[in-house]
């Protein structure tokens, strides 16, 4: 058994501790908001908090994160309140959404890191995470919108 806080909830798994974190989130816990996309760590889709910093689910053994803390999207805010989720939609920032949750999640990492930062510290921490899309104007216009409410 692997005890971590999930969303701010202690949990209990019976997965082997080599499982990827990502498969344990989705199909153990039923948690859907962390995205499965290349499973290489070069994509970002699958972006998590584990004790506070952005971390790639798909690289991550539940055995990895025994005692600690981990964070999706669902955990950011039950009710989409939160000021990046609010900032993504005031600009238009989803085309097709895939890599929507962990785009969040890694500008709230940025942000709990660097409460104002400039157009270059968002691009280069941003940079982690793809937009087949290629939304990226519209989400460094929204990390920057949600920095001046947080």
């Amino acid at each position: 058994m692997t005890k971590f806080t999930l969303n701010g909830q202690p949990v209990e798994v019976d997965n082997p501790p080599e499982e990827l974190l990502l498969l344990v989130i989705r199909d153990g816990v039923g948690l859907k908001g962390t995205k499965y996309g290349c499973g290489a760590a070069m994509c970002g889709a699958c972006t998590v908090h584990v004790n506070g910093e952005a971390s790639f689910a798909c690289q991550l053994t539940v055995g990895d994160v025994e005692g600690a803390t981990v964070t999706t999207i669902e955990g950011l805010s039950s009710d989409g309140t939160h000021p990046l989720q609010k900032a993504w939609i005031d600009e238009q920032v989803p085309q097709c959404g895939y890599c929507q949750s962990g785009q969040i999640m890694r500008a709230a990492a940025l942000l709990s890191e660097i409460s104002n930062p400039s157009r270059a510290e968002i691009v280069d921490y941003m940079s982690a995470n793809l937009c087949r899309c290629g939304t990226y104007n519209r989400i460094f216009k929204a990390v920057e919108r949600a920095a001046r409410e947080v």
